[in-house]
């Protein structure tokens, strides 16, 4: 069984729908049970770091989701899903106190602003080529180089992390893409990246716990 967790992210049904493009019938839901009992579980999150941990703590979700991914679950973070993953990030420290906000700690570091720069838009949208690390799961039969589709105004920075999979380029080093053990996660939306992205979905749901 895959599950959706149902946080009120805003994806949850263009990924539902590419997943049933491969044939799986996700199952989207806040059930700590059904989530725990999951064989894959999606963190997927479009909106604000700190709209979306408030949203976690508030279903009761922040312990189900890190027991979850701690015990072997094949877990996939996906876009701000994924920022969710880091210790911390920049985004809402305006109401923060002046502090980062804090995420669920499963991997270590502080998500940032991308920095502005001449030509650069922000938020970052749009397809950019991956450079990918060798022997990835989640890019199983991806050629290097291949294209996938960016929306977001903050990151994680590449800097030569064993957990990284995957970078772009957008004026810094972006990590595009984490792998640790069977904890997964792509700042980019696989669900809206054609084919490449289906692929990957594919590969995600080979993956065995």
């Amino acid at each position: 069984m895959t599950v959706l967790i149902d946080y009120d992210a805003g994806n949850l049904r263009s990924v539902e729908k590419a997943l049933r493009r491969l044939g799986a019938q996700p199952v989207i839901t806040r059930e700590p049970e059904i989530i725990l009992s999951a064989d894959h579980v999606i963190l997927p999150g479009v909106g604000a770091f700190r709209d979306c941990m408030d949203k976690l703590r508030a279903y009761g979700l922040v312990g189900v989701v890190k027991e979850c991914a701690q015990k072997g679950t094949p877990f996939l973070g996906i876009c701000l899903g994924m920022q969710l993953l880091f210790e911390a990030s920049e985004e809402g420290m305006e109401e923060n106190g002046g502090a980062p906000v804090e995420g669920l700690g499963l991997l270590p570091g502080v998500v940032r602003r991308i920095p502005a720069g001449e030509g650069r838009k922000i938020p970052h949208m749009g397809w950019n080529s991956l450079r990918i690390a060798d022997h990835m799961r989640l890019f199983k039969d991806i050629p290097q180089d291949s294209d996938f589709y960016f929306v977001h105004s903050f990151c994680r920075e590449a800097e030569g992390l064993p957990y990284e999979a995957a970078e772009t380029a957008y004026g810094i080093r972006v990590l595009a893409s984490v792998e640790q053990g069977n904890l997964f996660g792509t700042q980019f939306h696989p669900e809206k990246s054609s084919a490449m992205g289906l692929r990957l979905l594919g590969n995600f749901l080979a993956v065995r716990g």
